[in-house]
């Protein structure tokens, strides 16, 4: 079944409501490998009840539909799915515990070309149930492998955030558990490639890999290190392309450049592979 754009385009998808507790702020820490040091009153504010913050990209796993591409009425060949980009603007923090409608729509479907496949841009709002008032707005793009040629507009495509030509400013080392996804993935994501090892052999990979979302808010907290003396909740946006897949167990070197007051440009990489996981990053923060 091929996509039908203007049925895929104008899809309805209901409001997801969730309420979460402390505990689920607290699992969504310690997926990201904090609490490795409970002496680190940085992280140790992550992951201890008194007085708890919220990381700010907890956001990605509120309220979500689930992977909804698999739907056979959506005509995606969802085996080939990867999600591209990963964008998160915030307006407001997230409470320890509370009470959210996620509220996702389809923004775009660009068609490369028959053999070429897909973008799909989407937008996702978290909102609190109670006043409507909105927490964060999440942008993503999943390249659809499987699926060009089906007679969709062929642009605008969004252009990524450039990489600066000069060598980086800075770098902040973090190191995953090997059982950093079997932690992550209890937050919602039960894709088991992320937890089994037959899985992930059949789809090409050495063992399972780590969630992007992971690899995501392991960087949203290493900008934070970098930039915001470990205050993670002074970010107020942050983009990002995946390159390539994370192994839990591997250490993320995220490297930053400064662009401005309250701006900065950033990638990951895993040194022992010399491979770029994460690149084209901005973050916008309170300086």
């Amino acid at each position: 079944m091929a996509i039908d754009y203007g049925r895929l385009k104008n899809r309805h998808f209901p409001d997801i409501e969730q309420s979460y507790t402390f505990k689920d702020t607290i699992l969504y820490a310690l997926g990201l490998g904090l609490g490795q040091d409970p002496l680190d009153r940085r992280q140790l504010r992550h992951v201890y009840e008194k007085d708890l913050v919220a990381l700010p990209t907890m956001g990605v796993v509120l309220a979500t539909p689930g992977f909804w591409v698999k739907e056979p009425d959506t005509g995606v060949d969802w085996p080939k799915v990867l999600h591209g980009e990963q964008g998160l603007t915030i307006h407001r923090p997230l409470p320890p515990e509370g009470r959210v409608i996620g509220r996702l729509r389809i923004d775009e479907i660009i068609d490369k070309g028959a053999g070429r496949g897909a973008l799909l841009y989407s937008t996702r709002e978290v909102l609190d149930a109670g006043t409507g008032e909105l927490f964060c707005s999440l942008t993503s793009t999943s390249f659809l492998r499987g699926d060009g040629g089906f007679g969709g507009p062929a642009g605008p495509v969004r252009k990524p955030h450039p990489v600066p030509e000069a060598p980086p400013e800075a770098g902040f080392d973090w190191t995953l558990g090997r059982n950093a996804a079997l932690l992550y993935r209890l937050n919602g994501d039960f894709n088991p490639v992320h937890a089994d090892p037959d899985v992930a052999g059949s789809a090409g990979f050495a063992e399972p890999i780590l969630h992007g979302l992971a690899s995501y808010g392991v960087a949203a907290w290493s900008v934070a290190n970098l930039l915001c003396d470990g205050q993670a909740e002074r970010l107020r946006r942050f983009d990002l392309r995946f390159t390539s897949p994370v192994y839990p167990g591997e250490t993320l070197r995220t490297e930053v450049w400064r662009l401005g007051e309250g701006a900065a440009a950033f990638r990951v990489r895993v040194p022992a592979r010399d491979a770029v996981v994460l690149s084209n990053g901005r973050a916008e923060y309170v300086p």
